[in-house]
């Protein structure tokens, strides 16, 4: 096979501008044409897409959300005939009805391309090994992962999610030069290690590519210090594509470039709707330019993140970490909260892992959160306590709220394959 080459990953920046306008006023076209959601979402708005002259256009047309897609459940956003399909992957529908995304044979390849790309820029190369430990099936992350890392001429070793011992031998014996993994699932195969008396520091690895989930710089402090490796952020999600939306470069690690030959992206106010400049925090939005089988116009994410100018890739812009999601924000006593303000506070907590778990609950009516987080397994009772108290005083001085702390034995805790589940509500019980 020939070597990988994309040369759109180094477009100048008017050549991207020409190419996205290009590209978007297609995408209008093909969804208006051959959805009818988006045929009547357009004529009730009053625009069409001859409207869009310019890529500031775009902000004239209206949203797409994810209740859209469950209530066109499972084909109604299809702009191609069924038998132009050739993957379906779908979500969990842990909290509704499941997304059913769609790709042609071109969406696939393209796909391909942009993961090839994203695992170039992490610091992965062809002749790599690459242990892909994201779930494979209907979620994402793993096959996007594999045909990704196959096109760029590396071997894949498709372990899949759970096994976590089995894992760790295979990593050991196969010896993998980039492992791809949610980051808290990382955590938990850094804890096998430790277990079986290995240290991960010796391994093979020396890229981590970590996605799926949102993460904070202290968990890649922790995560390249036990490890001994770059650590970097893949970003992505099933109805824009899967795994490979964005990607941050391993030389600089300073947010992920989109890779906006494929993506147009958006950051809006998540109450009012509006637009915000560059630099301004809000909701990521996403138009897809190329794909065939499930187009999508303006879909709001729900995460939160701003942008930034291009560094590594100075055509393509970047986005900062997601700090959090508008539909996760836990709002207590009146005073919004993220889980990732907690993490942070946790992995500068002596003592303590990075496991932890929120639970909301009622007392007396109000509502009350309880941080329960695993201590390391050498930590002894007296710095439970002190380590405990000192959350307590952190999250009332940075938050400005008042929280309970549990800390409970290593291991304890649920550990998370795919997804992390941070935050457990039971004010409804």
């Amino acid at each position: 096979m020939a070597a990988f080459t994309d040369p759109n990953e180094r477009l100048g920046i008017d050549e991207l501008r020409s190419l996205q306008l290009r590209r978007l006023r297609w995408t209008l076209r093909h969804a208006y044409e051959n959805v009818p959601f988006y045929r009547k979402r357009f004529d009730d708005a009053g625009v069409h897409p001859d409207d869009c002259r310019e890529l500031s256009d775009l902000a004239r047309f209206p949203l797409t959300t994810k209740r859209d897609l469950r209530e066109n459940y499972p084909f109604g956003m299809f702009a191609v005939p069924q038998e132009q399909v050739r993957r379906l992957h779908a979500s969990s529908g842990t909290t509704g009805t499941p997304t059913v995304v769609g790709y042609t044979e071109t969406d696939l390849d393209n796909w391909a391309v942009l993961m090839a790309r994203s695992i170039r820029a992490a610091g992965g190369r062809a002749g790599d090994k690459v242990h892909v430990a994201y779930g494979y099936g209907l979620f994402t992350g793993g096959l996007g992962a594999h045909y990704g890392a196959e096109r760029l001429g590396c071997t894949v070793i498709p372990a899949s999610g759970g096994m976590t011992a089995r894992q760790v031998r295979l990593i050991t014996d196969l010896r993998p030069d980039v492992i791809m993994v949610t980051p808290s699932y990382m955590l938990t195969l850094l804890d096998e290690f430790e277990r079986q008396g290995l240290d991960p520091r010796q391994s093979s690895l020396r890229v981590g590519i970590f996605g799926a989930e949102p993460w904070t710089e202290r968990m890649r402090v922790e995560i390249e210090e036990r490890a001994g490796l770059d650590a970097v952020d893949i970003y992505g999600l099933s109805e824009v594509m899967g795994p490979g939306v964005a990607q941050e470069c391993v030389e600089t690690k300073d947010g992920l470039h989109i890779w906006e030959d494929h993506f147009y992206p958006e950051v809006i106010d998540p109450i009012d709707e509006f637009p915000l400049g560059e630099g301004e925090h809000g909701e990521l939005v996403f138009t897809s330019l190329t794909k065939e089988a499930l187009p999508l116009i303006r879909y709001r994410t729900r995460d939160l993140t701003r942008l930034r100018p291009g560094t590594a890739r100075p055509a393509h812009r970047r986005m900062e970490k997601v700090t959090g999601r508008s539909d996760d924000m836990i709002i207590l006593r009146g005073v919004n909260l993220f889980p990732t303000q907690i993490e942070e506070i946790v992995l500068r907590t002596a003592g303590l892992s990075p496991h932890f778990q929120l639970v909301l609950s009622k007392k007396d009516r109000l509502d009350q959160l309880t941080v329960h987080v695993e201590a390391n397994a050498d930590t002894p009772p007296q710095r439970r306590e002190a380590a405990a108290a000192e959350i307590v005083a952190a999250v009332r001085e940075g938050i400005g709220v008042g929280v309970d702390v549990t800390v409970v034995d290593p291991e304890t805790l649920e550990r998370s394959v795919g997804k992390m589940r941070r935050v457990i509500d039971n004010r409804g019980d």
